[in-house]
């Protein structure tokens, strides 16, 4: 391999433009509104909140032309093409299932649910009314993502080993906060460990072996999570922790070289390829830069709703759905159960 290639994903400002309503204008809806109104020509029309409060000042901020104190306001008005879920994880399955219902393509934060169960009849419900629906795991979307999707597909790194990538983060918070808080699918797998293994799934596929170890926290959700995940003869290494920041790195590692993506892997980043025979290439510097990079995935899913697609090349729902059973058996080997499962 001479150089890397160049990474196939179109400019967002290039994108249909498309008008949101936003469930839950919390700290992601408002990364995503400052991230789709500067690089795209979509627009946050639309906001709903339990709080007409902060619906009413997350509109203002953004320019928001209507907000609303329920979210069944919002998945009833008739002005939106769509509807993004930014709520916690915990809710997405009730917010999701009544913007679906109310005949709404969605874009549903990650983790997509708080179990496949409830993953399963979501997806169920899109592909049975025709409707799109993708999980907002931004890094999918993003360039570098690209570069190593060709890597990969035209054979750079030869047959891939070990893949091996983490997410942690350091958190000074009290015991009420989500994070920690079983009831609302608190700790730091479902809302940290996602990274790594949806990196996992996307360089090896589904696994065909879990082993994974967790300790928990004084309130009974995970502090940390290790985990190998088999897929044939490679194994996918993830670590994820929310007591120490970790440098939220990723490599990919074959017969013919190896790729490393500087932390957070998960942002817009430069990949480096390392041959065997110690040669390097790097792949062009990220146009976007940090939570930026979310304009990619609202993008992508305006490109989609307007050619008629109802499902993501790029990160399908049958593997949204495989992603999300291998969080419940790695929840099931550390003993993780939330109070309402």
């Amino acid at each position: 391999m001479n150089a890397l290639p160049a990474a196939r994903t179109a400019d967002p400002a290039d994108a249909p433009p498309m008008k949101w309503g936003v469930i839950a204008p919390g700290w992601i809806a408002e990364q995503f509104a400052n991230a789709v109104h500067r690089y795209s020509k979509s627009r946050i029309v639309a906001v709903g909140s339990s709080s007409t409060q902060r619906a009413e000042a997350f509109a203002a901020r953004h320019g928001a032309e209507r907000a609303y104190g329920s979210y069944e306001a919002l998945v009833a008005d008739p002005g939106i093409d769509a509807v993004y879920v930014a709520s916690p994880h915990s809710h997405h399955f009730e917010q999701t299932l009544l913007a679906l219902r109310a005949g709404r393509p969605v874009l549903v934060e990650k983790a997509f649910t708080q179990n496949a169960a409830q993953a399963a009849q979501l997806v169920e419900l899109a592909r049975g009314s025709g409707l799109l629906l993708m999980e907002a795991m931004w890094s999918r979307f993003l360039p570098h993502y690209d570069v190593i999707r060709q890597v990969l597909a035209d054979g750079g790194l030869g047959e891939v080993q070990t893949v091996i990538s983490d997410h942690g983060q350091y958190f000074e918070i009290e015991p009420t906060h989500r994070l920690l808080n079983p009831a609302l699918a608190g700790g730091a797998l479902l809302d940290l460990g996602i990274y790594p293994i949806s990196f996992t799934s996307f360089v090896l596929g589904a696994p065909e072996e879990i082993q994974a170890t967790g300790t928990m926290t004084t309130t009974g959700v995970d502090a940390q999570v290790s985990a190998v995940l088999r897929t044939g003869s490679a194994h996918g290494i993830i670590s994820t922790t929310q007591t120490a920041a970790s440098p939220t790195t990723a490599s990919i590692s074959g017969t013919a070289g190896r790729i490393e993506i500087a932390g957070p892997f998960y942002q817009p980043q430069q990949v480096r390829f390392t041959a065997v025979t110690g040669e390097t290439r790097e792949s062009a510097p990220a146009a976007v830069t940090g939570h930026e990079g979310l304009v990619y995935q609202a993008a992508h899913f305006a490109e989609l709703l307007a050619a008629g697609a109802t499902d993501s090349p790029l990160l399908p729902m049958g593997e949204t759905l495989s992603i999300m059973g291998t969080l419940d058996e790695i929840r099931r080997q550390i003993g993780l159960v939330y109070p309402n499962e």
